[in-house]
């Protein structure tokens, strides 16, 4: 099995393009320092991705993404990203880019919460823009 999964919960979503979307994943994992065990990409409604996040966050709003970070060693990246793709469609319509495009943004945000990134505060989501559009980049497909 590889080390990085996609799954769908309360929607049918196939991702476009897995194997070249792994390996680049992988590639900027790599390029961060660290190891990759384990990384499970969940695809799910804007519901389901309320309820994780009323559930496990308190929070009682709608989001693009919620990562959970289950690394148990330095260096080694491990964990569940959930994706709310009825909010990546709504949000690339707002950022006139497209769906895979919004997509992929949101694929590498994940990544790189697991990387030590954070993005609350005004200077990180800039440094966190700055590296998704490095990673953006670096692509190839």
């Amino acid at each position: 099995m590889p080390a990085i999964t996609f799954h769908e919960e309360d929607i049918n979503y196939k991702l476009k393009n897995k194997t070249a979307v792994r390996k680049w994943i992988t590639d900027t994992i790599n390029t961060e320092g660290y190891k990759l065990r384990e990384l499970t990409y969940i695809f799910c409604t804007d519901e389901y991705l309320l309820q994780i996040n009323r559930q496990y966050l308190d929070h009682d709003t709608y989001t693009d993404i919620i990562t959970f970070d289950n690394s148990e060693e330095d260096g080694i990246i491990a964990g569940d990203i959930f994706i709310s793709i009825e909010r990546i469609r709504e949000n690339a319509g707002k950022f006139n880019v497209t769906e895979a495009q919004e997509l992929h943004r949101v694929l590498i945000h994940g990544a790189l919460h697991l990387l030590g990134y954070a993005d609350k505060l005004p200077a990180d989501k800039k440094k966190m823009t700055l590296k998704e559009d490095f990673y953006l980049d670096k692509r190839g497909f």
